[in-house]
């Protein structure tokens, strides 16, 4: 750690120190701090000591040491294991870093400087919590008794600038074969599905896949907690809402997916289906809602088709299994599986057609060895045919 690091740390001590001993003057904390800098900091040049108050300042009332991590910008995600173990994901790599909470209670005084502007807390009765920065950075919060050594916070950070097809083709997530052939089924109003594992870049494929969507469409996106970056003109933002302390004003995706069927979309994307809502979106799907885009957690295609069977089972309609399977085979024409590999790159594993088998539906893959393969005879071989590859395919429409 610098010097400079080290001495704001002590300060900040200092500072929190005298606020619990009461003896926290009226001034504010910058004012505070100048005069503690003043004092212990006096060999220092003035460019020096202003640079050390804008740091105590930073740490005393921002998120505290983290505040580096969320600056730097090569860092996707910062993990805190308790007060004393802060990790980050580096290009898909995760790094021990030697950022560390002084207490238990410094890093949850931090915990709650992120979630009291949000109206979020947490306690003992409600150990767990799920929020969002304003500048989308996902956060989610576990505090004992159900996390045992100190609180555990995760910040996923949002990236103001999403990834176009073209950016994937650069940075080796997706082949340029494979970039075409999606950019003219997402045109060709395909709905496509993408599946993988945590952190294997769903949404940002999800996100460069929406690119391909003409951009005088009226576009409905859906989400948990809001991470997409459409481009596009007419894009309206819904997210779902957590219940209220009381228990109370909880609305669903399930919910938003039934009323965004009453705002006139021409494409629905919703962030990720993990519960009931999967039975909404193959109706809204199969009837007349096509080439609309979402994600799942499934570990190959096959795999993701049978989730999303189980996932809308999960509503509670009493729907026989074959009726259901029968919609996921009507609704769905590509499943995009990706997947993070052991040097923490994320890559395109598969670009799959859903197709009618015996019995069910089954999954034929397009993408061979970097070669795009004909789909076959059926619903996706129509909606390509006499397609065009679209103005700009790879690049976010405007």
């Amino acid at each position: 750690m610098e010097p400079i690091e080290e001495l704001a740390g002590a300060l900040r001590e200092r500072l929190i120190e005298r606020a619990r001993a009461g003896e926290a003057l009226e001034e504010g904390v910058p004012e505070q701090v100048r005069a503690l800098v003043e004092r212990e900091a006096a060999p220092l040049d003035d460019s020096e000591r202003a640079a050390l108050c804008e740091r105590v300042i930073l740490l005393a009332t921002g998120l505290g040491p983290l505040e580096p991590l969320l600056a730097d910008p090569s860092v996707d995600e910062v993990m805190v294991n308790g007060p004393g173990a802060v990790f980050v994901e580096r290009r898909g790599r995760l790094e021990r870093t030697d950022v560390s909470f002084g207490s238990g209670a410094d890093l949850m005084h931090t915990v709650e400087r992120i979630l009291a502007p949000l109206g979020r807390r947490v306690d003992e009765a409600s150990p767990l919590c799920d929020a969002r920065l304003s500048d989308g950075s996902r956060v989610n919060v576990v505090i004992p008794p159900l996390s045992l050594t100190g609180p555990y916070l995760t910040i996923r950070r949002f990236r103001r600038a999403g990834f176009s097809l073209r950016d994937l083709v650069g940075n080796g997530t997706l082949t340029a074969e494979g970039a075409d052939l999606l950019a003219l089924a997402v045109a060709a109003r395909a709905s496509i599905l993408v599946s993988g594992g945590t952190g294997s870049g769903k949404t940002t494929t999800l996100n460069a896949l929406s690119g391909a969507i003409p951009g005088d469409e009226r576009i409905v996106t859906i989400e948990d907690a809001a991470e997409l970056k459409l481009r596009q003109r007419h894009v309206v933002r819904l997210e779902a809402r957590p219940p209220n302390l009381e228990g109370r004003g909880e609305v669903t995706i399930r919910q938003l997916v039934r009323n965004a069927l009453r705002m006139r979309p021409d494409r629905i994307i919703v962030g990720e289906v993990r519960g009931g809502e999967a039975l909404d979106l193959l109706q809204a799907l199969n009837t007349g809602h096509d080439g609309s885009l979402s994600t799942v957690h499934a570990n190959s295609p096959a795999d993701a088709l049978r989730r999303v069977e189980t996932l809308a089972l999960m509503a509670d309609v009493g729907l026989p299994h074959a009726a259901v399977r029968e919609q996921v085979s009507s609704a769905v024409d590509i499943v995009v599986h990706q997947a993070r590999g052991a040097d923490g790159a994320r890559a395109v594993r598969s670009v799959a057609e859903v197709v009618r088998v015996a019995g069910g539906v089954g999954t034929r893959e397009l993408l061979l060895d970097g070669r795009v393969r004909r789909p076959g005879e059926g619903r996706l071989a129509e909606r390509l045919r006499g397609m065009a590859r679209p103005a700009g395919a790879g690049e976010s429409a405007t």
